[in-house]
């Protein structure tokens, strides 16, 4: 089980911990913020993104792949359903949307290449976004 908390420090300021680790989250100045950390979408591209990263270097380790770089970018944007070009006709209004690039680099095989193209976008919390989420809020106000 993962365990985040959040703590409201100033303004839209967000210090997060997970009781080892703490960082910081915040909206840019244009949005009232003060561009102290990262907006909550780039936290979440973030986690992805570094999901990706290490699912691809643990699979390279654990089968003997020569990978020398491994870089992850993922995009997010709400784009209208007309302009999406892989949504289905039934698609309407505006839809939120990911797009990643993933560069790896080393000595590969077709095979492995094939293989490291296909574990790219198997990482647990792509998966996890891919397949939605079941939230159980709990909200206590005192």
């Amino acid at each position: 089980m993962a365990i985040v908390t959040a703590d409201l420090t100033e303004g839209f300021a967000v210090a997060l911990t997970n009781g080892r680790h703490t960082w910081h989250a915040d909206e840019p100045i244009d949005l009232g913020g003060t561009d102290t950390g990262p907006n909550p979408y780039e936290l979440l591209l973030g986690s992805v993104a570094a999901c990706s990263a290490i699912t691809l270097s643990m699979y390279a380790q654990r089968k003997g792949i020569d990978v020398t770089s491994i870089s992850v970018q993922y995009h997010y944007e709400k784009v209208h359903a007309d302009d999406c070009g892989f949504c289905d006709d039934e698609t309407k209004g505006f839809i939120e949307t990911v797009r990643s690039e993933v560069f790896i680099e080393g000595s590969f095989t077709d095979a492995q290449r094939t293989r490291l193209a296909e574990v790219a976008t198997r990482c647990p919390v792509h998966k996890t976004l891919e397949r939605g989420i079941v939230f159980d809020d709990n909200v206590y106000v005192g």
